[in-house]
């Protein structure tokens, strides 16, 4: 922690969909009043969907609309354009094709992963593995098991806020299943050492399962199945300029874990359930569309968090709380003295969409911040500030301009 267009008419009775929101530029209060939506810096709560993603989306909805199941013509398309997508987001992991399977997303990835691992194994060996600053769908996860009479070891971040891989190994003994660790904090981006820790628990206990939540570092940082020593793999499509209600599991040849829905049969007999063709294609289209730019885009991320850092310096009072080595598309800053929220509803008069931390935790204290050992006044003036490809200097520059019309303004200071 370091100190330092016009819009189209709308109707009285109006309802604004996110794409609508997105694409036509415009957001409107509860006046009805209009204005432009000017800047978005929440992408770690999601991101906007990239053309290629909602074309191919479009195309799957209008032109492919087959069930993939059917063995008809339109069936056989459809089930080509699933096996392309499926082939595509395994490509972007060095993974195998047929170790990738579709869910509805990265909540669903993770509750399959964790609790479909545990299922058959904490008879034999009753002790799981995770830590404090883990995304709320797999606290919650592992809160269902703890309450089953599993022994749950939630690893905390030391005295310097950090999650060393020897505490992670040192946590694992032979009567440990499973351990699971995100690759990217989504409150702060602080990244876990999880291909180190993976391969040392691998080394000393080959037989235990090793989870990684790697939906902020997909498609930001290079991702290999072999390098990170993860048997099972949660992904999700919305966070990289997807449609949402799509996600991935990607399960290690040989690693066994209970069938999570029933039914038809889809997905290899592993995720019952008709596939959600035109999301599950937009998700491939916007994988494919990133894969060839990730050194790029890391180096612009980095550029654009020192402007921000840079900008916001001379303002009195303001926190980082994202470290150094933070992955630099997550921004968690603070300004003591005035709360989060309505930092955010000032930003958002504005035109500015900032977040106070995770969009799954919405209105409830941040167990994370708390565990990385950010006091209280500090934790209740947090913003996070995320980028895509599509942030630009001037919005980072725009955000800064308006914390500090926000500073000298004592009628929203708590």
């Amino acid at each position: 922690m370091q100190t330092k267009g016009s819009a189209p008419d709308v109707s009285d009775n109006y309802n604004i969909t996110l794409s609508l929101l997105c694409y036509n530029k415009y957001v409107c209060n509860n006046n009805n009043e209009r204005r432009t939506f000017m800047i978005y810096l929440d992408n770690a709560a999601t991101t906007k969907p990239c053309k290629e993603a909602v074309e191919a989306a479009v195309n799957a909805l209008t032109e492919c609309f087959g069930n993939p199941s059917s063995t008809h013509a339109e069936g056989i398309r459809a089930k080509l354009l699933l096996d392309d997508a499926r082939q595509t987001i395994a490509k972007a992991i060095s993974g195998r094709e047929e170790c990738l399977f579709f869910t509805s997303g990265a909540t669903e990835s993770s509750n399959w992963a964790i609790l479909g691992a545990a299922e058959n194994r904490l008879k034999r060996k009753p002790k799981v593995v995770t830590t404090a600053v883990e995304h709320p769908s797999v606290k919650a996860a592992f809160d269902k098991l703890e309450k089953n009479g599993a022994e749950v070891i939630r690893i905390m971040p030391d005295e310097n806020g950090e999650i060393k891989a020897e505490s992670i190994v040192n946590a694992v003994d032979d009567k440990t299943c499973l351990v699971s660790c995100m690759l990217v904090n989504n409150e702060t981006g602080y990244v876990l050492p999880i291909a180190e820790s993976f391969a040392a628990v691998k080394r000393k206990y080959p037989d235990c399962i090793t989870h990684c939540d790697a939906v902020q570092g997909f498609m930001k940082l290079p991702i290999k199945v072999n390098a990170l020593h993860a048997d099972l793999i949660s992904l999700s499509g919305h966070k990289v300029c997807a449609p949402k209600g799509v996600g991935a599991l990607y399960v290690g040849k040989g690693v066994n874990i209970s069938t999570y829905l029933h039914g038809g049969g889809q997905e290899s007999g592993k995720r019952s359930g008709t596939e959600n063709i035109p999301a599950i294609a937009g998700f491939a289209a916007a994988v494919k569309m990133l894969s060839g730019s990730i050194n790029e885009r890391y180096e612009n991320a980095c550029a654009l968090r020192d402007i921000l850092y840079n900008s916001i310096s001379d303002i009195d009072g303001i926190v980082i709380n994202s470290k150094e080595q933070a992955l630099p598309y997550i921004c968690s800053i603070a300004m003591p003295g005035y709360k989060s929220e309505t930092l955010l509803n000032f930003m958002s008069e504005k035109g500015i969409c900032v977040s106070s931390g995770s969009a799954c935790s919405k209105g409830k204290k941040s167990s994370v911040l708390k565990a990385f050992g950010i006091p209280d006044k500090i934790a209740d003036a947090t913003l996070r500030i995320s980028f895509s490809a599509d942030t630009a200097e001037s919005d980072i520059m725009q955000f800064a301009d308006v914390l500090k019309q926000a500073r000298k303004l004592a009628s929203i200071k708590v």
